[in-house]
C-alpha cells in the first residue's frame, strides 16, 4: 500500500473495488448469501470546488461544505479546503434485483429490500474502511454521514434536507445528474445507491460532463418521459418534482409488508427506479455520447 502525500485515483479506486470483492458485509443475508453489489463507479471532487458554496445557496447553509465538516472532526489535522478531496462512489443494482422490483407494483421486493437495509449496512463498512485506510496511511479522513452530527434538517425549499448529501457529493464528483424523482442518474443509471468520504489526500478531481444538473432526466433536457410518475405507488411524483413526505409516508408503511411478506425488519419501495429509461444508463442520447467520447461542456452556471 501507498503511504505517501499523492495517492492515486486508481490506488482508491481498487480500495473500494477490492472490499466490494472481499468484505464478508457484501451479502443480502439470503439463503444464498447473494452479493449486494458487484462493482462502483468513483469519482473525485475538489474540497475547494465552487459547487459545495452553491450548495449551501441552493440547498440550505445547514448544507456542510467538505472543509467544514473536515475541520470539525478531525481538529488535529486542520486543512485548507484545496488541500481535501471528496471520493465519492456510486454502487449500481444488481441486474437481478433491477428485475425484481420491476414486478412489483407497490412495494419492493424481497431483493430489494434487503440490499436497502443488508447492502446499505455494506455501504456504511464500505464508508468505514476507506476512511480508516486512509487514516491508517497517515491521511485524515472522515464518512461526512458517520459523523455524529449529521441530522436531517427542515427545509422550506425541499421539505426536509440533510447536512451532507451523498448524491450532491457524487453529483459534485461527475457521477450524474438529478431526475424528475430526485433520483442521481448514472452511466450505470439511476437505481444505485451512493457514498463519500472527505480526505486529506490530493487527487485530481473527475470532470464533470454536463453543465445542467437535470441534463441526464429526459423529462428536463427532452420534456419526455416522466416514467417514474407511473411507477410511483405512494403519488409522490409529478410534473412539479417529488413530494418528499408522501415518499417518506410510503417507506413507513412499507415496513410492515416486508416483516410480514418476508419475515425480516427491513423497508423500501425503489419503484421509480426500475421500469424507467434511466434506470440502468443515460437516457439522454447526446449526454451519453458526449460522455463516451469524453467530451466536456462549458463551465456549469451556478444552482441558484
Amino acid at each position: 500500500m501507498e503511504n505517501n502525500a499523492n495517492l492515486s485515483a486508481n490506488w482508491v479506486k481498487s480500495l473500494i473495488r477490492d472490499f466490494i470483492t472481499t468484505s464478508p458485509y457484501n451479502t443480502l443475508k439470503n439463503k444464498t448469501e447473494e452479493p449486494a453489489w458487484v462493482d462502483a463507479l468513483v469519482g473525485f471532487a475538489s474540497g475547494a470546488d465552487p459547487i459545495w458554496q452553491q450548495y449551501k445557496e441552493y440547498v440550505g447553509p445547514f448544507h456542510w461544505t467538505p472543509w467544514e465538516v473536515f475541520n470539525q472532526h478531525c481538529p488535529g489535522e486542520r486543512a485548507g479546503a484545496g488541500e481535501l478531496t471528496v471520493i465519492s462512489w456510486v454502487l449500481p443494482q444488481r441486474e437481478a434485483v433491477r428485475k425484481a422490483n420491476l414486478r412489483t407494483k407497490k412495494y419492493p421486493s424481497e431483493a430489494w429490500a434487503r440490499v436497502r437495509v443488508y447492502g446499505e449496512e455494506f455501504n456504511v463498512a464500505l464508508r468505514r474502511h476507506v476512511a480508516n485506510t486512509l487514516n491508517q496511511l497517515g491521511h485524515a479522513a472522515i464518512a461526512p454521514m458517520l459523523v455524529s452530527n449529521w441530522t436531517v434538517v427542515k427545509s422550506a425549499r425541499f421539505s426536509y434536507a440533510s447536512s451532507w448529501s451523498e448524491r450532491h457529493a457524487a453529483h459534485a464528483a461527475g457521477l450524474g445528474t438529478f431526475g424528475l424523482c430526485d433520483g442521481l442518474i448514472t452511466a450505470r443509471g439511476k437505481a444505485a445507491r451512493v457514498g463519500s468520504v472527505v480526505a486529506k489526500i490530493s487527487i485530481e478531481p473527475t470532470p464533470r460532463p454536463y453543465s445542467d444538473h437535470r441534463a441526464y432526466c429526459l423529462f428536463f433536457a427532452k420534456g419526455t418521459c416522466g416514467k417514474c410518475i407511473d411507477r410511483c405507488p405512494a403519488r409522490a411524483i409529478t410534473k412539479t418534482g417529488h413530494d418528499k413526505e408522501k415518499c417518506r409516508q410510503h417507506l413507513v408503511r412499507s415496513r410492515e409488508y416486508v416483516k410480514k411478506t418476508y419475515a425480516f425488519e427491513g423497508y423500501g419501495c425503489g419503484l421509480c427506479q426500475v421500469g424507467v429509461p434511466c434506470e440502468a444508463g443515460i437516457p439522454v442520447k447526446t449526454a451519453r455520447e458526449a460522455l463516451e467520447r469524453g467530451a466536456l461542456p462549458s463551465p456549469p452556471p451556478p444552482l441558484a
